[in-house]
């Protein structure tokens, strides 16, 4: 591993333990060179996947290429890095599972959307209308009622207030 400070390869691991999230491990180094201590995470490769497109072809599933869509969909909003990635893991947990090694783009994409509507409804809009291809401001509105309807219905509490008078304020403004 080389000295993220002076660039050398000659480092040493002085502490090793299971990372928070469980699935990795972090490891506490020191250069022997610059003696500088730094921080790295050791965790499974990413999974050996072909994603199947709208179109039939197909790619290498892309930890990085999810992140950039969750976090375009969550830009602003109360949605940390640390909760998009604990989302990325559980998306990759849960295609671990699957016995074959293909999926398609829409389970990846169902995955991200259930679990964005429970973290933040505006997120999960604002992937929706990318990932389910919203072609009108129809199909916006729809989805919107959707949600307006669910979030007066929420009964456990998990709904945030600031979120559902939001979501009422967007509708509004649509009709």
């Amino acid at each position: 591993m080389k000295c993220p400070y002076c660039g050398k390869a000659d480092t040493a691991v002085l502490d090793s333990r299971e990372a928070d999230d469980k699935n990795s491990i972090r490891r506490r180094r020191g250069c022997s060179i610059c003696d500088k201590r730094f921080t790295t995470y050791e965790r499974i490769e990413g999974i050996d996947l072909k994603v199947i497109k709208k179109d039939g072809s197909k790619e290498d599933f892309s930890r990085d290429k999810l992140r950039r869509g969750i976090v375009k969909a969550t830009w602003k909003r109360p949605v940390s890095m640390a909760e998009i990635e604990d989302l990325i893991d559980e998306v990759e947990r849960r295609l671990r599972l699957k016995r074959g090694l293909e999926v398609k783009s829409w389970e990846i994409g169902n995955l991200v959307i259930n679990r964005l509507r429970k973290m933040d409804k505006l997120s999960y809009l604002l992937f929706a209308s990318v990932y389910r291809d919203f072609e009108s401001l129809a199909d916006f509105k729809k989805e919107l009622d959707r949600l307006v309807i669910e979030s007066e219905s929420d009964t456990d509490g998990t709904s945030s207030p600031d979120s559902d008078d939001e979501l009422e304020t967007v509708s509004s403004r649509i009709n």
